[in-house]
């Protein structure tokens, strides 16, 4: 099964993908779902909020075919097919050089919110300019024209190419970037002011937080996936409590009392109030020897990038399609979050001793135990020759990094007190 986007990110896309209701992940990603099947997810963690300087302030490049700095735009039309209308997708990409002359290039998709995602590789030779985005799989390759003021040439989105003009942009054709959304405030203590609970339609797959506009919106979440999201547990080390917390579904929009994006930390905050409010959650912790899965590091360096250009924003981990992961600015602790809460059926305890945020790419062939959490099962195994390899060897092979079955003392939240969720 492929998915457009499953995504461990919380934004509001806007034109993105009508009718598309899985947990897109950040700004960085263009929802291309040609024979996507649609299928929500636990998404837990923002968007990336990383300001970005309007296009319309950029200096003139005079147009030459013989050189690519500059601004350059175009838009991306994603082709019409039974998932959804044709979608027309502004892009913007800044080329420039570092000091000792390589090209660098940043790119924005600005009806996606307009967030600075940067480019992995930049190569012009011969009037043909090539790039690649590592983090997810994209590239591009255009030919100049032979007045420097356009580049004709095809947008890879994965395995599915699509036809995109560049045209050179000066000041005043330069599309505006639009402002990031202003973060609530650091020392914020915020509460929702208001919260619908509604139960979930019943044959309704999949699992979704999101953050839309100013609302957080769940969908198809049990209290047990709440709890999870809220207090960053793996449902194993939750104990005790009612059947009904692990069965029964709801959808919640919320609207915080505060203005701007929260934080992850803001969010959960907001939510572990709503949990003690609507549905009398009281419960105590403990410690416990638990099945766990250990992730450590590898006897040689990592094989991923370290990514120092935002320090303060937001994680991006997002599933194309179920074993197809892509990490933007995560810490380790972020990964094995996502791992214990969406792929696992155990808790994941970090013990690499990495510090920062990363950026890589992860692909690998589930299996029918994982991806419990997403509330979807694998599609059977593959016997293509090109398959990628199983969890455990790919974790090893592509970032360099070590996962074991073990035993470890991991945090419990007891159970007290719990009722179903109290009027609207």
């Amino acid at each position: 099964m492929r998915m457009g986007q499953i995504g461990r990110e919380f934004h509001d896309w806007g034109k993105a993908l009508p009718g598309f209701t899985c947990c897109a992940a950040g700004a960085i990603a263009l929802l291309l779902a040609g024979n996507a099947a649609c299928a929500n997810t636990q998404a837990t963690a923002l968007a990336s909020q990383t300001a970005a300087p309007a296009a319309a302030t950029q200096p003139s490049t005079p147009a030459s075919s013989t050189d690519i700095v500059g601004g350059w735009q175009g838009t991306l039309h994603i082709p019409k097919t039974d998932q959804h209308p044709q979608i027309d997708l502004r892009l913007v990409f800044k080329i420039s050089r570092t000091d000792a002359g390589a090209f660098k290039a940043v790119w924005y998709s600005i009806d996606q919110g307009g967030q600075p995602a940067p480019i992995a590789t930049v190569n012009f030779q011969d009037g043909v300019l090539k790039f690649t985005v590592t983090v997810v799989p994209r590239s591009y390759e255009g030919k100049m024209s032979e007045d420097g003021k356009s580049i004709a040439g095809t947008w890879m989105e994965d395995t599915t190419p699509i036809a995109l003009v560049l045209e050179r942009t000066t000041p005043d054709t330069a599309w505006p970037i639009p402002e990031p959304p202003k973060p609530m405030a650091a020392d914020a203590n915020p509460s929702f002011e208001v919260a619908t609970i509604k139960p979930s339609q019943p044959d309704r797959p999949g699992r979704a937080f999101l953050w839309r506009g100013d609302r957080f919106i769940t969908i198809n979440t049990t209290l047990m996936s709440i709890i999870s999201f809220a207090y960053d547990m793996q449902q194993k080390q939750v104990v005790g409590g009612p059947d009904w917390m692990d069965s029964e579904k709801v959808d919640i929009e919320a609207k915080p009392d505060t203005p701007g994006i929260p934080s992850r930390e803001q969010l959960r905050v907001m939510v572990t109030k709503l949990l003690a409010d609507r549905f009398q959650l009281k419960f105590h912790n403990d410690k416990r020897e638990l099945p766990a899965y250990v992730l450590t590091a590898g006897k040689t360096a990592p094989k991923m990038t370290k990514d120092d250009t935002n320090p303060n924003g937001l994680p991006g981990l997002f599933f194309r399609q179920l074993g197809d992961l892509n990490v933007r600015n995560a810490t380790m602790g972020d990964f094995v979050h996502l791992m214990q809460s969406a792929v696992l059926d155990r808790p994941v305890v970090d013990q690499t001793g990495l510090a920062g945020k990363w950026d890589f790419e992860l692909k690998w062939t589930p299996d029918d135990s994982q991806f419990g959490g997403m509330g979807m099962r694998p599609p059977p195994p593959s016997d293509a020759a090109d398959a990628p390899p199983p969890l455990f060897t790919a974790i090893q092979e592509q970032i360099g990094l070590k996962l074991e079955s073990g035993k470890a003392q991991v945090d419990v939240m007891v159970i007290d007190h719990v009722e179903h969720p109290s009027p609207n």
